[in-house]
């Protein structure tokens, strides 16, 4: 059990685990409960107002546990320390350090609102393409080169990206998947070093890949393992349907080719075709991979989802000779071991979603954490680049989390991303 104490300011150590009782805008650290690195941040917490602070010996070093006498320990709250808050919360509206990260959760809003945008707008965009693509493909082809060219031009603007988490609710449902699937794919061809053009193709060939389900009756636009045979078969026809849209829309080969061969498996086992590695061109390998990772965080049955975690672990241990390995390597580097919309405990027992993951840097995410003390809405994203010693531990399924975390974190029913530019590792990135 970690039990803890109060005890008063002036007997914190180096090496001492503790917990800040404040909120977090009334504090200049990362996170409330940390190691004390350092004599600065002791003094950094003085000057704060605070005469007490909550300790945590079995999470100190271990030479400090022996050294907390009882009398260490504060077995009330003094009249003075009701109001430390309050003098934390004065010194606050004057600190610059305070004001500072303000700003940075008024940056981290703004970046969110413009990915929900800039996605849901693509979504849009995708639907007005699909109410033209039979009976004016060459419309549909200039809208849906339109859509993909300027999200090419962006990815490649940027330098690196942040896979960024969307909102709940963002974008247009039935146009969902094609966008996701063009954004994953879009990140994953440039991971791989794809060019302008390459991706560009890529990018139509994603966006129209399912365009063939327009013709099938809406019960069987997804495969369930309900389906007896002749459904099945029936199913497996959008993809002959899309090609067939792709041709009368004036598509090159390139993309026609990947929309064709968008659910053929590396090891032979997919369709219609039955082709196998040697046969599958690198669009149609990245189409492939992501369709299935799509699918498997967000399939037609909403109690089948798997969460991004998930989804990565089963494709890496249970399906990897289906996908290309250069391909799967290149998608498992860029996602993370936890991709965004992972739901984590961290090392200090502490629960989060992983929000974003910078495809450069990708086994230290950056997640909002779980803090009661926090308002729901004005929980910082925490960039755990900067914060070495806090790390994840493990991965959980939303049901594994207490009811007050689930409300706070807010696990996605749909997982969404776009793509935003990285910045500079350091200090201000914790807000970007």
């Amino acid at each position: 059990m970690n039990s803890s104490i109060l005890i008063d300011i002036s007997q914190l150590r180096v090496g001492m685990y503790i917990q800040l009782d404040v909120g977090w805008l009334h504090h200049p650290f990362p996170v409330s409960s940390f190691r004390v690195a350092a004599a600065e941040q002791i003094a950094t917490l003085r000057e704060l107002g605070l005469t007490e602070v909550r300790y945590f010996p079995k999470k100190s070093d271990p030479e400090l546990r022996e050294l907390v006498p009882a009398a260490w320990s504060v077995p009330e709250m003094k009249a003075s320390s009701s109001s430390a808050p309050e003098a934390a919360t004065a010194t606050a509206t004057v600190d610059p350090e305070a004001q500072r990260r303000r700003e940075l959760l008024e940056a981290q809003n703004r970046t969110l609102a413009a990915c929900n945008q800039r996605f849901g707008e693509a979504t849009r965009q995708y639907q007005a393409l699909e109410r033209v693509v039979s009976e004016h493909p060459d419309q549909a082809r200039t809208k849906g080169e339109t859509l993909v060219s300027g999200c090419v031009a962006e990815l490649l603007e940027n330098g690196d990206s942040v896979i960024r988490l969307l909102s709940e609710g963002v974008g247009e449902r039935n146009a969902l998947h094609p966008i996701n699937v063009m954004v994953i794919s879009l990140l994953l061809g440039r991971a791989l070093g794809m060019k302008s053009a390459e991706l560009h193709d890529l990018g139509i060939a994603a966006l129209i890949h399912d365009l063939g389900k327009l013709k099938l009756p809406p019960n069987l636009r997804q495969p369930t393992p309900s389906m007896i045979p002749m459904e099945r078969t029936r199913y497996e026809t959008h993809v002959g349907e899309s090609v067939t849209l792709a041709t009368r829309m004036g598509l090159p080969e390139s993309v026609i080719t990947a929309v064709a061969r968008h659910h053929e498996m590396a090891d032979g086992s997919g369709f219609p075709l039955r082709l196998s590695g040697p046969d599958l061109g690198r669009a149609s390998q990245v189409l492939a991979l992501v369709n299935r990772y799509d699918r498997m965080c967000n399939p037609a049955n909403g109690v089948d989802a798997l969460t991004p975690h998930e989804a990565l672990s089963v494709i890496f241990a249970q399906l990897k000779a289906r996908f290309d390995s250069v391909v799967l390597g290149a998608f498992i580097r860029m996602m993370g071991v936890y991709p965004p919309g992972s739901i984590v405990q961290l090392v200090n027992d502490r629960y989060a979603i992983v929000a974003s993951v910078n495809s450069s840097r990708p086994l230290r995410p950056k997640v909002i954490v779980h803090d009661s003390r926090v308002p729901k809405d004005e929980a910082p994203i925490l960039d755990l680049e900067t914060v070495p010693e806090l790390g994840i531990r493990r991965s959980l399924k939303p049901a594994q989390l207490p009811r007050d975390a689930l409300d706070y974190l807010s696990p996605r029913q749909r997982i969404c991303y776009f793509f935003e530019r990285a910045v500079s590792p350091g200090p201000e990135e914790a807000g970007s």
